[in-house]
């Protein structure tokens, strides 16, 4: 038996303990080489995800067994251990927390765990990447965010940065972002550095919401901050709906005006568009309700208007409505009306209504009051003042009875009106006498075409009657 003193021998006992502790934790390379493998590998995820603002705390967790006594993080698949953590009592999970996010702590993590003296496999791979280094690139779509179903279009992400790559990212997609080599364009009387992402022939999934990223091949998990949020929204999947104006597509300035989109049952989202320019609409903002109300309306509500329709997705719309004008009056002198040869017309005879300017105009609109559909237009090659414009009835019915006005507009401004006209009342006479006497005679006609039916019938019941009784006689 050693005669060596108590302790002495404790401390060597301590010194073993502790190179034990340091193997485990500094020699983990050839050691794992050898026990990987025996326990069940790990689950690794970070919080708030492997994307992390530049200077932000991310939490990496680790998750094992509840037997696990200690968790082991590796960085960029070395075989020395990154960091090291003991976990809580009745946990089988443990964090490793980055205070603030740098270009250093880029990369890609595992972990593992030990229960005694086994160590488990190691995790898959957790990539952290850095955001926001650099200036946001911009984002934009060629020919718009709106595009119908089966279409093709692009999305294009530029800077003027030095970044090599882009990043296109879909928000809530579960497909990996797409990345492209940038190329040096001049726009604008300056050099971008461009990356331009095809999309199509496009369809329901497509809609959603993207941003972009640049990043240089020198250091890949390093990237820009991100772009402005593009949302892509995708048409044509339902059947159009139908736009009206209430009281009516012509105003004056002040007047309310709703516009209401009329589409099958079952839709629960709307969204109202303004041609701004050749090409519409430039985006779709959706409501619960189908009245987009606009009054008091002032001259920039003139304009031509197109809604659409939806079921619960976010970006997935109708067919767009047929074009609505909305007209807005008030803007110019008002021209003359007048009727030729008068305004009391014989039924089923022709007027013409004659509206003129002393101002310049080339477009004259002839609306009847209380009517919900457009006001008539006429277009004029010959623009020089004074202008005139004819507008002629052929064949007046008492449907053509009523109040008249007429306005004056120039194709600059398409949609503000001149002041209206004085008013012109249209008479027809005769029309009841007519329109009486052509009603009797429709109703005649199908009454005697009734009674004929009816004889017919009768007879042939008859005969049906009289053919068993002779049968029976003979």
């Amino acid at each position: 038996m050693s005669s060596e003193p108590l302790g002495t021998l404790a401390d060597s006992v301590m010194t073993l303990a502790f190179i034990s502790l340091l193997c485990l934790g500094l020699c983990q390379g050839p050691w794992d080489h050898v026990q990987a493998g025996v326990l069940p590998k790990p689950s690794i995820w970070a919080d708030p995800g492997p994307r992390v603002r530049h200077g932000s705390p991310v939490t990496i967790w680790c998750q094992g067994s509840l037997q696990a006594d200690g968790y082991i993080l590796y960085k960029d698949r070395g075989s020395q251990p990154w960091e090291t953590r003991i976990p809580q009592a009745s946990s089988n999970k443990t964090m490793f927390l980055i205070q603030s996010m740098s270009t250093y702590d880029t990369g890609l993590y595992q972990c593992a765990y030990t229960t005694g003296d086994t160590l488990s496999e190691r995790s898959e791979a957790l990539l952290l990447r850095v955001t926001g280094v650099d200036n946001a690139p911009s984002l934009s779509a060629h020919p718009g965010p709106v595009v119908a179903s089966g279409r093709r279009m692009s999305l294009l992400c530029s800077s003027q940065s030095t970044w090599d790559t882009f990043h296109l990212l879909k928000e809530g997609g579960a497909e990996p972002s797409q990345h492209r080599e940038s190329e040096r364009k001049y726009y604008g009387r300056r050099w971008w550095l461009v990356a331009i992402f095809p999309v199509g022939p496009v369809n329901t999934s497509h809609g959603g919401t993207y941003r972009c990223y640049g990043s240089n091949s020198s250091n890949p998990n390093v990237w820009s901050q991100l772009s402005v949020p593009l949302h892509l929204d995708i048409t044509d999947v339902y059947r159009e709906p139908s736009l009206s104006a209430q009281p009516c597509p012509l105003v004056l300035p002040g007047d309310n005006l709703t516009l209401q989109c009329h589409s099958e049952p079952g839709s629960d989202r709307f969204a109202l568009t303004k041609d701004e320019g050749p090409t519409h609409p430039q985006s779709l903002h959706g409501q619960d309700s189908p009245d987009f109300h606009l009054g008091p309306v002032n001259p920039s509500h003139g304009g031509r208007y197109r809604c659409y329709s939806g079921h619960n997705l976010s970006y997935v719309w109708s067919a767009p409505s047929t074009p609505l004008d909305i007209l807005i009056a008030g803007m110019y002198r008002k021209p003359s009306l007048s009727a030729q040869p008068g305004p009391s017309v014989s039924w089923g005879a022709n007027v013409t209504l004659q509206c003129g300017s002393e101002e310049r105009a080339d477009t004259f609109h002839l609306h009847r009051e209380g009517s919900l559909h457009p006001p008539q237009q006429l277009h004029l090659h010959n623009t020089a003042a004074p202008s005139q414009a004819y507008f002629t009835i052929n064949h007046v019915t008492s449907s053509h009875h009523g109040t008249y006005r007429c306005y004056s507009s120039h194709s600059s401004s398409p949609f503000q009106l001149s002041q209206p006209s004085d008013p012109l009342e249209l008479l027809v006479s005769g029309s009841n006498t007519q329109e009486y006497t052509v009603g009797n005679l429709i109703r005649l006609g199908v009454s005697g075409l009734v009674l004929m039916v009816l004889g017919v019938l009768l007879c042939e019941a008859w005969h049906s009657q009289r053919r068993p009784h002779n049968a029976a006689s003979s």
